[in-house]
């Protein structure tokens, strides 16, 4: 490399510094005995988070990042990247460990209240948790935008309704508003595994083969795995789900099962209740998180609505990445 570009590089990177100082940073806040809608108790609630970028002068551009299932601030963080959907070079964007993930609190690593004993809590509660590490702990009384993917989708509906004046916009990816029948038995299925398999490792195996089955579609098995192939990627995907803590697996199964934010409402009552502008992502061939419940609301509300269609099945997110940040800038940017 020539000294002009060797100079070039240090630049950028003197420049950038400063958005990504904390990119390994680990923080959490302290959120007390943290009570549920169920009426049980959180002892001692940790809610784990990064933050990426600057917050600016107005504190108009905070954008809010909840975790898919079983997922971590840590593995989401490249959503915070340059040119990413929510580049932190113009945003100040905070990835939340959602509750049960393992790094907040979570049935693996309470110490008052472990495995079985862990409280059961809810989407709803998620978002409440989110809520206060906003205000308490952050000081911000509104964010910019609230956007995730997959069980981070959920959570974005449900910011959606909960707090409906506290965003200026919200863009669940691949999540649903509620769970379709579909959705409610392929969930529900993985808990009766764990459940009737006494929480043992051998079932969060089975638990692994089904979700794995159901991540992508028939068609892309057949064009990424040769069938002599099948007994080998098997092993290996048992082998990392057996390190998976299955209590905290089944916490946020349940809180997806129960996921639902009309809660009694009609749409039309849904629609007066909604005040954030709303982008919607769906992948056309998800087997995971189908798209029929976000769809339909999409068309209802008349809102904008992104439809993957690749066979990637959930995975679409990352197979058609470059549409989804080219449909989220455009709306980032819309007025």
């Amino acid at each position: 490399m020539c000294r002009n570009s060797q100079t070039k590089v240090v630049l950028i990177l003197f420049f950038l510094l400063p958005f990504y100082q904390g990119i390994a940073q680990q923080r959490f806040a302290e959120l007390g005995n943290f009570s549920l809608e169920n009426g049980q108790v959180i002892q001692n609630c940790q809610l784990g988070y990064r933050t990426f970028g600057r917050l600016n002068a107005a504190k108009s551009n905070a954008i809010l990042v909840p975790t898919w299932f079983g997922g971590t601030s840590q593995g989401k963080a490249f959503v915070a990247n340059p040119g990413g959907i929510a580049d932190s070079t113009s945003y100040f964007t905070i990835v939340v460990d959602a509750l049960g993930n393992g790094v907040s609190s979570s049935p693996s690593n309470s110490t008052a209240q472990a495995g079985a004993q862990f409280p059961q809590f809810t989407i709803r509660d998620m978002v409440r948790s989110e809520y206060e590490l906003v205000t308490k702990s952050l000081g911000l009384t509104h964010l910019y935008a609230v956007m995730g993917i997959s069980m981070g989708g959920m959570q974005s509906f449900e910011w959606l309704v909960s707090y409906p004046d506290f965003m200026d916009k919200v863009v669940p990816i691949v999540g649903a508003p509620k769970q379709s029948s579909y959705d409610r038995l392929f969930w529900g299925t993985q808990l009766t595994i764990l459940e009737r398999g006494n929480f043992a490792p051998e079932a969060m195996k089975t638990v692994g083969d089904l979700h794995e089955l159901n991540l992508t579609t028939p068609s892309y098995f057949m064009s990424h795995l040769k069938a002599e192939e099948e007994p080998d990627f098997v092993q290996k995907k048992e082998n990392g789900y057996v390190n998976t803590n299955p209590y905290n697996w089944a916490s946020q199964l349940r809180a997806m099962i129960g996921h639902d934010i009309y809660r009694g409402r009609s749409m039309a009552e849904l629609k007066s209740a909604i005040k954030a502008k709303l982008l919607i992502v769906v992948a056309k061939q998800d087997h995971m998180v189908t798209p029929g419940m976000a769809t339909e609301l999409a068309k209802f509300l008349q809102v904008p609505f992104v439809e993957l269609t690749s066979d990637c099945g959930h995975l679409a997110t990352s197979c058609e990445e470059e549409t989804i940040k080219k449909s989220v800038r455009q709306f980032w940017e819309s007025k």
